[in-house]
């Protein structure tokens, strides 16, 4: 450091603590629209080897297990899911006009995968009688044979979450389900959910990836958490809070700034911060390795002044 090292390589020498705590792993997997009972389908009554379980498990794509295909509503071209669909219509080659993703709760028509038989949107096929999907939400439009994810409707998103119902709970001021152990504890943020993930850029409310809330409350991947942590990035990409505990890094950047002496045109130098973790603001000398918050004791912050006009003023006839 006392070479010029940034302060972000000294977080790959020194960090060693554990990142993920058991609130802070609590995964959101979200999904297509589904629904259980209150009017719907929940796995549908059946014995294995009776007629309606015909091909289940063998029909679908790589997004779901399913025997019916969807016929869009917006384009009237036959997918096998909403992900097919929206992959197959927002490709860079495609003009950009024809562009779009699928209404989902406005598809009306599937067609059985088995017999082809076209059809209004239902469970079970009315030609050969087969279960199109053993989850079926008639809300959503949503069929998917696997229902070892515990597929749920919520009706305050408007549509289904995998996981379980007992597992999960409907926070209103957030607009979204999260996991149970979050309930007393996470911080609640306006449609938490609503945007694009501030790593990859995909819409967050309905993906089918792993979320986790850090601990400001911002929502992400929890595979694009881990590419960070990867490439030593331990902050909130959206406020820059850290969302790990960061004491022993700032331990050992305490260790760094006492033993990295400054050019004595530097020693005067004062510096006003903003602290990204608490939000304090202080003034600090300046320091080549880093700048401490004095409330929390933080190195992640930013400096949000210059220095004052008698030390730049010495620094400049300096330069001259």
């Amino acid at each position: 450091m006392g070479n010029g090292v940034s302060p972000q390589d000294w977080f790959s020498l020194f960090l060693v603590f554990e990142t993920h705590t058991s609130a802070f792993k609590a995964n959101l997997t979200f999904m297509e629209p589904q629904l259980p009972s209150n009017g719907l389908s929940h796995q549908h009554d059946v014995v294995d080897g009776s007629p309606s379980e015909i091909g289940c498990g063998h029909y679908g794509c790589s997004h779901y297990k399913r025997r019916c295909k969807i016929i869009a509503p917006c384009c009237s071209e036959i997918f096998d899911c909403r992900h097919c669909h929206n992959e197959s219509k927002n490709l860079v080659e495609l003009d950009p006009i024809d562009r779009h993703d699928i209404p989902r709760h406005e598809v009306k028509r599937v067609v059985c995968s088995l017999c082809n038989t076209e059809q209004d949107v239902q469970q079970m096929c009315i030609q050969c009688g087969v279960c199109m999907g053993r989850y079926f939400c008639s809300k959503c439009k949503f069929f998917d044979d696997d229902v070892s994810k515990n597929q749920y409707h919520c009706d305050e998103c408007g549509i289904c979450r995998t996981g379980g119902k007992e597992n999960f709970f409907h926070c209103d001021k957030c607009g979204c389900c999260y996991s149970s152990l979050l309930k007393d504890s996470h911080l609640c943020i306006e449609k938490a959910m609503h945007h694009n993930c501030a790593v990859c850029f995909e819409f967050l409310f309905d993906t089918t990836k792993d979320i986790t809330v850090l601990p400001c409350g911002h929502t992400i991947h929890l595979g694009c958490v881990k590419q960070m942590e990867q490439h030593f990035q331990y902050s909130c990409p959206v406020c820059s809070k850290s969302f790990c505990d960061m004491s022993r890094v700032w331990e050992k950047l305490d260790e760094e700034v006492a033993s990295t002496p400054i050019p004595e045109i530097y020693q005067n130098k004062m510096v006003c911060i903003l602290c990204n973790d608490c939000g304090e603001t202080s003034e600090v000398h300046f320091h080549i390795v880093g700048h401490k918050c004095l409330k929390c004791k933080s190195y992640n912050t930013r400096k949000t002044q210059t220095a004052p006009a008698s030390c730049s003023s010495r620094i400049e006839e300096m330069v001259r």
